[in-house]
């Protein structure tokens, strides 16, 4: 409106350049070898390499924390939920069920301590010297015999008589 003309202007203006246009020998061949060799310099392959590498350290944390995030977000889901598991038992055990939990878990505390003492007792055979020595004669044997382990016959015999006895035994205790 006013500060350019309304209409195109349809002829062209060309300018001629009086003065010729000359580049050095330097710059031709330069941008000449450059044209003809398709490679990139060493410097700019160390550079091209060390950006790669920083983006993919970069890239490797950040999937490195958002593991870890995923991982806290799944560990609290997990706490969560067996939060409402021990509530929705709880509720419906009533209010005693926290101390009475209390009370049952000492409870099967102790028989599992029970459990264990018994299973120790079971496996110890001091009780049983003839098995203990029979079982230290046949080990003595095959490690004496690492070829031929066949000589160990009569050791083997041995031991199975006296396991022979400790199952007769335990047998009868049980009736």
């Amino acid at each position: 409106m006013g500060a350019g003309q309304s209409k195109a202007d349809l002829d062209e203006k060309v300018f001629h350049n009086d003065t010729p246009v000359q580049f050095s020998q330097d710059v031709v061949n330069h941008l000449s070898d450059q044209s003809a060799s398709p490679e990139t310099t060493t410097e700019r392959q160390s550079t091209l390499d060390a950006h790669i590498r920083s983006r993919i350290r970069a890239e490797i944390e950040h999937l490195r924390k958002e593991e870890e995030d995923i991982r806290h977000e799944i560990e609290a889901a997990l706490e969560k939920e067996n939060l409402d598991h021990d509530r929705v038992h709880a509720s419906a055990a009533g209010d005693e069920s926290s101390i009475a939990s209390s009370a049952v878990l000492s409870g099967d505390l102790e028989e599992l301590r029970s459990k264990v003492d018994k299973y120790h007792d079971r496996k110890d055979l001091a009780d049983f010297p003839g098995l203990k020595l029979d079982a230290d004669a046949l080990v003595a044997c095959y490690r004496g015999n690492p070829t031929t382990p066949l000589d160990c016959w009569k050791e083997v015999q041995n031991f199975r008589q006296s396991v022979s006895k400790l199952e007769q035994h335990f047998l009868s205790t049980l009736h």
